[in-house]
């Protein structure tokens, strides 16, 4: 029973109970709002402003890199762009050199023929004047022996004359 009295009080306060406990609770407040939530609330406070910095800081530089990224990709499509037009540069350079390598080869080899068909039509020139000379070298030394042996006598030489002096008119 002793102990259903010691727990029956327990379960119905007294007034002084009461009393002390809320003197006790109002000076531990006091206590804790002079000394302890003071610092407390400046730690959070700091704490919370250090968060906040922290959040504006990685917002920053989360802006800062997508700005990063997008002059990257700026960056690298210039320089894709500036690849492509020395790539086109260089076929435009490639193709006039060999465009003006072909002319040029055919120049050369236009002046080449040119030249080789003037020097054969020269060369054909030399052999038709020289292959004339020789026929009229021929056709002078045949006439020459046919006219010895046909003028070998004097009735032949006679007779050609005459016929000859028929044959010019005398007009």
């Amino acid at each position: 029973m002793n102990s259903l009295f010691i727990l029956a009080s327990l379960i119905e306060p007294g007034i002084g109970l009461i009393f002390w406990t809320a003197v006790t609770f109002i000076l531990l407040l006091v206590l804790l709002g002079k000394y302890a939530w003071k610092p407390i609330l400046s730690a959070i406070k700091t704490r919370e402003d250090g968060i906040t910095k922290a959040l504006a800081s990685a917002e920053s530089a989360l802006n800062d890199m997508r700005e990063l990224k997008s002059n990257n990709e700026r960056i690298l499509n210039e320089a894709r762009n500036e690849r492509d037009n020395l790539i086109k540069e260089a076929r435009d350079a490639k193709d006039a050199i060999i465009n003006e390598a072909k002319s040029k080869a055919q120049k050369d080899a236009d002046r080449i023929i040119a030249s080789a068909r003037e020097q054969i039509t020269n060369e054909k020139n030399a052999a038709v004047t020289e292959l004339k000379n020789q026929v009229a070298t021929l056709s002078i030394e045949i006439a020459e022996k046919i006219l010895r042996s046909e003028l070998s006598s004097d009735e032949k030489q006679k007779a050609l004359v005459s016929n000859l002096m028929k044959d010019v008119n005398l007009n």
